[in-house]
């Protein structure tokens, strides 16, 4: 496939990410490691947290999502834990991992140490077996150079390092998986469009007032989809691409999850509810019926935005009395539904593998 040009009007458009050949470099050299490690090693690609569209040249204000990059972190642990390596991009000053257990908690990091009587600072006892276990997984991920964090905060970072990256896990082959949990926004303001300067207070639309009070329009244009063109031409062949697709009506969830598999031609769209992401999400796949993965409740963490009794209303089919039970079940601490997910995407991606699959 040949990209339109919108596409190729994008990258020729704006300046190259001053990082970009950085970043590159990195990544060759990782990947070079490990494919002469263990040529079996397989690489996850994570994107994690949202995209910036700024509203100025130089910078000062600027539109975004509410993604913390809670989702991407998270399973870039558990991913390491399946034994892959893991190429990290988010967004810069959004949740890391293993950092994230303790630097967005609702204590502040301080909290989670004393002072002992001869005047050393200490883990607080209390807090002592959670992070012996975070750290040893921490280390050991450095140890063996497992995980390559790399930081983005604009959407036109993101697209550039995205076709980078792409490209350069091209020796893996199907040892390569995407793993597309970045919230990327749907618009943007072309370049030549954007104020060089900081927008003044003083300033409205044309220099004259917009009905009754001054008004600030902006007006975006879509980012181009990219999606298609990263299966097509960027990724490598036989590699396995998962993207998610986040909604907020129930009704919408799963036809909309399919109609993105369909369009961008990717192995597996998760699909997930804004209300119930933490606690369940939707396989979809093709010629595949829709699969539900879910954590009991007995082991749903709180959430202050989720709304447990939506769990299960996003089914196509009537979920069973056991899956939709909302009633008793002590809440202790919260089992992660991506404790869920990477397992069974593991296993998904090792027949991949094993199958010598090659996407159509």
């Amino acid at each position: 496939m040949i990209p339109d040009d919108s596409q190729s009007r994008y990258f020729t458009s704006n300046p190259t990410p001053k990082a970009l050949s950085k970043h590159e470099a990195l990544v060759r050299e990782f990947v070079d490691y490990h494919v002469s490690t263990n040529p079996n090693t397989r690489i996850a690609l994570v994107t994690s947290g949202g995209t910036t569209v700024p509203l100025e040249n130089q910078t000062v204000r600027f539109i975004d999502n509410f993604s913390a990059g809670t989702r991407g972190a998270t399973s870039a642990e558990y991913f390491l834990r399946e034994g892959y390596a893991v190429i990290f991009l988010h967004r810069q000053y959004s949740l890391l991992p293993y950092s994230r257990h303790f630097s967005h908690s609702t204590n502040c990091f301080l909290d989670f140490m004393d002072e002992s009587g001869d005047g050393e600072v200490v883990v607080r006892q209390e807090y002592q077996q959670k992070m012996r276990r975070v750290l040893e997984e921490y280390q050991y991920a450095k140890k063996n150079r497992l995980l390559l964090l790399l930081p983005f905060t604009t959407i036109t970072e993101y697209l550039f390092e995205l076709r980078s990256l792409a490209t350069l896990l091209q020796p893996l082959d199907s040892r390569a998986l995407f793993y597309l949990a970045a919230a990327v926004s749907d618009f943007f303001i072309p370049r030549e469009r954007m104020n060089e300067h900081k927008i003044q207070s003083s300033e409205v639309e044309n220099g004259k007032k917009s009905g009754d009070g001054k008004q600030l329009v902006v007006n975006l244009d879509p980012v181009p989809k990219f999606l298609t063109t990263l299966v097509s031409q960027w990724a490598p062949r036989g590699s396995m691409i998962v993207s998610f697709k986040l909604e907020t009506d129930p009704s919408l969830l799963v036809s909309k999850a399919e109609q993105a598999l369909e369009k961008y031609g990717h192995d597996l769209v998760i699909g997930n509810l804004l209300t119930t992401r933490k606690w369940e999400v939707v396989f979809v796949t093709k010629g595949g019926q829709e699969r539900w993965v879910r954590v009991p409740k007995a082991k749903r963490s709180r959430s202050v935005s989720g709304i447990e009794e939506l769990v299960g209303r996003a089914e196509k089919n009537k979920p069973s009395d056991e899956e939709v039970d909302l009633s008793g079940g002590e809440v202790h601490e919260g089992l992660e539904i991506e404790s869920l997910i990477i397992p069974e995407l593991a296993v998904l991606h090792q027949e991949r593998i094993n199958n010598g699959s090659q996407r159509a």
